[in-house]
C-alpha cells in the first residue's frame, strides 16, 4: 500500500534531500520503519538511544497527529499523507484578548485618516481600532520573524509595542531583516527597529528591551504585555517564552521557519495547547541546524512574520479564526499550504492537569535544552581554536580534517585539504579515517561539528578528536581573512 510521506527540510539531509517519498504500509509505525529501512541514516533523527521516536517530532497522518488518533497503529491506505513535523516552529463572535470591557480612547482625525481602511471593514470598525490603540504587543527577537511583525503591528495601530533583542545589526541580516539598513549596522537591533516604526507611524509608543530574556526577568517583562508574538531563533527561548505565557495565561503567537519552510500557530493555553503540548523536549543540540547554519530564503520570514501580525491584530479585534489548536506549515519552494491540527495534552508539565511547572526561577532552561557543558558522566568535546589549528598544519602535523557542512555551503568556499563526510554518513565511513591520526571537525559554527564527534563516539570510534571552535567563522576571523563569513 503506498503512502505518500512528506519529509521536513530540517530531515532531508538524511533522505538525499528527497521531499517526497512513496512507501509502503498499513500502519503509522510501519511507515516511518520503512522510512528508516531505506535511509539508514534517519535513525539517529528519528529515534533516541531507547528505539522512541525523539519528542520534537509528530507524525501526522492527513491533517491530524497520530497523537489524537491511535498512535503508531494508526491506519494508513493509498492516497493518505504521513508527514513528519519537527520542532524548527472560532466563530466572528469571539471576543478580544483585551475583554469587552476595554473600549479605548476616542480616535483623533489624523488616527481615522490613518487607519481608514480598518475602519471600513465591519469586522474592525472603530471599536477594533480603539482596541489596537489600547493594545501592547511584545515582539521577542527582532530577526527574519520580528521585523515584518513590528512594521505590520506598526503600521495597523498597536498602541504600545515591546521590543526585546540584544544582538546587533549584521551585515547578514539585511537580506530578510528589513526593518534594518546598512547604515543600521553595528546598532542595538532595539535602537534600529525602533527608529523604523517611528517613521512608519509615529503614534505608536515603543519600549525597548536590549538585553536577553531570561527566567529570572520573563514574567515581570511579559506581564505587561497582552500579546506575546514570539520571534525567536531558538529553542531556549522558545520554551521560556511558553511556559511564562501560560503562568500568565498570555496568549502566545509562534513563527519558526528554516531555509523554505515555515510554521504559524498561536499557543494559548486557556482555549488549546501550548508549545510543550507539541515538543514536549527540543531536538539534541546541533540536530536540528538553525537558519543561521542552513540558511533561509528571504522572503519567507516576510510571510510568516506577516501571518504572525494577521494574529496578533485578530486576537486583539476579537472575531475570526485563531490558529489555536492549528498549525500552518508552508513550504515556499514548492509552494504548499497545510493547516494541521494540534490537541492539549493533558500530560503537559506546564499546561496540563498536574503541571510540574509552576515557577520559571525553578527550571533549568539551559541544561533542559542541552546548553550546558556536559554532564559530569559524559566524556566532554574537546575544542581547538583556529590559530592552534593553524598552528599544528604549520608545523607539519598530520591532521585529518573533516567537512560535515552541506554541499552548498562548501560551494562558497572549500576548507584547504578537507575531507568531506556529511554527519549522516560518519557512522558507516569511519574507517576511512585512522585513529592513529588526530581528527578535526569543521561546519560553519561548531556545533554540528560538535554532534559529529559524538556520532563517532557512540559509533565506537577511539582515535583522537576535536571540533574546530566557532567553526568556519572563527577560521576567516583569527586565521584566513580571506575566507569568506556567511
Amino acid at each position: 500500500m503506498a503512502v505518500k510521506v512528506l519529509i521536513p527540510t530540517t530531515l532531508r539531509l538524511f533522505t538525499n534531500q528527497q521531499s517526497e517519498l512513496e512507501l509502503e504500509g498499513t500502519t503509522a509505525r510501519e511507515i516511518i520503519q520503512s522510512l528508516a529501512d531505506e535511509y539508514p541514516e534517519t535513525k539517529k533523527a528519528l529515534y533516541d538511544e531507547n528505539g522512541e521516536l525523539r519528542a520534537f517530532i509528530n507524525v501526522f497522518v492527513n491533517s491530524d497527529n497520530i497523537k489524537n488518533l491511535q498512535h503508531w497503529d494508526t491506519p494508513v491506505k493509498d492516497g493518505d499523507e504521513v508527514m513528519l513535523i519537527p520542532a524548527i516552529a472560532g466563530g466572528s463572535e469571539r471576543e478580544s484578548v483585551l475583554g469587552d470591557d476595554v473600549k479605548g480612547e476616542k480616535l483623533s482625525n489624523d488616527e481615522i485618516q490613518r487607519y481608514s481602511r480598518h475602519l471600513l471593514l465591519k469586522e474592525v470598525g472603530v471599536k477594533g481600532q480603539k482596541r489596537l490603540k489600547a493594545a501592547k504587543v511584545l515582539i521577542v527577537g527582532l530577526g527574519g520573524l520580528g521585523a515584518p511583525l513590528a512594521q505590520y503591528l506598526a503600521a495597523a495601530g498597536v498602541g504600545t509595542i515591546g521590543l526585546i533583542d540584544f544582538d546587533e545589526v549584521e551585515e547578514s541580516n539585511l537580506q530578510r531583516q528589513v526593518i534594518h539598513g546598512s547604515r543600521d549596522i553595528g546598532r542595538p537591533k532595539v535602537a534600529s527597529a525602533k527608529d523604523s516604526i517611528r517613521q512608519i507611524n509615529p503614534l505608536v509608543k515603543v519600549e525597548t528591551y536590549n538585553y536577553r530574556l531570561t527566567k529570572e526577568n520573563a514574567l515581570d517583562i511579559i506581564e505587561e504585555y497582552d500579546v506575546v508574538a514570539d520571534a525567536s531563533d531558538n529553542y531556549q527561548t522558545r520554551y521560556l517564552v511558553n511556559d511564562a505565557c501560560v503562568l500568565l495565561g498570555k496568549p502566545n503567537v509562534f513563527g519558526a521557519m528554516y531555509q523554505f519552510e515555515g510554521q504559524t500557530t498561536v499557543y494559548y493555553s486557556k482555549e488549546g495547547p501550548c508549545y510543550r503540548c507539541m515538543y514536549p523536549s527540543p531536538p539534541p543540540p546541533g540536530l536540528v541546524p538553525s537558519c543561521a547554519m542552513g540558511g533561509v530564503v528571504g522572503v519567507l520570514p516576510g510571510i510568516i512574520g506577516t501571518i504572525q501580525a494577521n494574529e496578533v491584530i485578530k486576537l486583539i479585534v476579537g472575531g475570526g479564526e485563531p490558529l489555536i489548536g492549528r498549525l500552518v506549515n508552508f513550504d515556499s519552494w514548492h509552494m504548499k499550504w497545510r493547516e494541521l491540527k494540534i490537541h492539549k495534552d493533558p500530560e503537559c508539565p506546564v499546561c496540563g492537569k498536574n503541571p510540574v511547572i509552576k515557577e520559571l526561577v525553578e527550571y533549568d532552561y539551559e541544561d533542559f535544552c542541552g546548553l550546558k557543558t556536559e554532564e559530569e558522566d559524559e566524556e566532554p568535546v574537546e575544542s581547538i581554536e583556529a590559530k592552534e589549528l593553524k598552528r599544528r598544519l604549520d608545523e607539519g602535523e598530520k591532521i585529518t580534517i573533516v567537512d560535515v557542512r552541506e554541499p552548498h555551503e562548501r560551494a562558497i568556499a572549500k576548507f584547504p585539504d578537507a575531507k568531506v563526510i556529511p554527519i549522516g554518513q560518519l557512522e558507516r565511513r569511519q574507517n576511512e579515517l585512522d585513529p592513529e591520526i588526530d581528527t578535526v571537525f569543521i561546519c560553519k559554527e561548531g556545533l554540528r561539528s560538535i554532534l559529529a564527534v559524538k556520532t563517532l563516539r557512540e559509533a565506537g570510534y577511539e582515535g583522537k578528536m576535536y571540533n574546530l571552535k566557532n567553526g568556519t567563522n572563527a577560521w576567516a576571523r583569527d586565521v584566513d581573512k580571506s575566507f569568506p563569513q556567511y
